[in-house]
């Protein structure tokens, strides 16, 4: 499902902004949480698209492919729920390999199969990635850069994405955002939580860094495991 929030302008920057709904049972999804608030608050000099995602492979990326078609961006940020981190993450890597551990909200449980058959073993980011982890921080929000996105959809949309944006100018990347007290608030098992507020600055202030045309930082931020 696509919600367009804002009127597409001739000569005038476009973001779109994609979440996941709600999977497992879960009643919300903080990704599309966190897009909705953003975009609730929107008053950039950009066009700011939104797009909901559902956490099903095929689905998922015919959407996004359809979305880049009408919208035509010139940024585009997908994001996605990665419970048991404590910060939002811009991810670094795509990697062409779906390897899902449960079934997804049709059924399908890819293994072992490319995301993208015939594309590259990986995809990098080209978000201003390291800006975005600094500008979220100096928002109040935790955030981290991370080189894994998984084998789930998450990872599957970022790679999709990676491809139809390759060699272009789009910027284009995904974050994953940390569950929030509404969508865990039982905590019993101990999986960390930031309140929705904190998230939805973050990812505002991520936004705001991937406007810059500057060239990211180069700042030590890999991790030894």
């Amino acid at each position: 499902m696509i919600f367009s929030r804002t009127r597409i302008v001739a000569g005038v920057t476009t973001i779109l902004l994609s979440g996941f709904e709600p999977f497992a049972g879960a009643a919300r999804n903080p990704s599309w949480d966190a897009v909705q608030s953003v975009a609730a608050a929107w008053e950039g000099a950009a066009d700011l698209q939104t797009l909901l995602l559902p956490v099903a492979f095929e689905r998922a990326g015919h959407l996004l492919r359809d979305a880049i078609a009408s919208f035509v961006p010139d940024i585009v940020i997908a994001t996605g729920l990665a419970e048991g981190r404590a910060a939002l993450t811009p991810e670094r890597v795509a990697v062409n390999l779906d390897d899902a551990r449960i079934p997804d909200a049709d059924g399908a449980q890819p293994v072992d199969r490319p995301s993208v058959p015939g594309g590259p073993a990986a995809f990098f980011s080209t978000l201003p990635v390291k800006r975005m982890v600094a500008a979220a921080q100096a928002a109040g929000a935790p955030a981290a850069l991370s080189s894994t996105a998984g084998g789930y959809v998450c990872n599957h949309v970022f790679t999709v994405l990676q491809s139809i944006t390759a060699g272009s100018p789009v910027r284009s990347g995904f974050v994953h955002v940390p569950a929030t007290p509404e969508t865990s608030p039982a905590n019993n098992d101990g999986t960390p939580v930031v309140a929705l507020h904190l998230i939805a600055a973050g990812l505002r202030a991520m936004v705001d860094a991937a406007l810059d045309p500057a060239p990211d930082t180069a700042v030590p931020a890999g991790a030894i495991a």
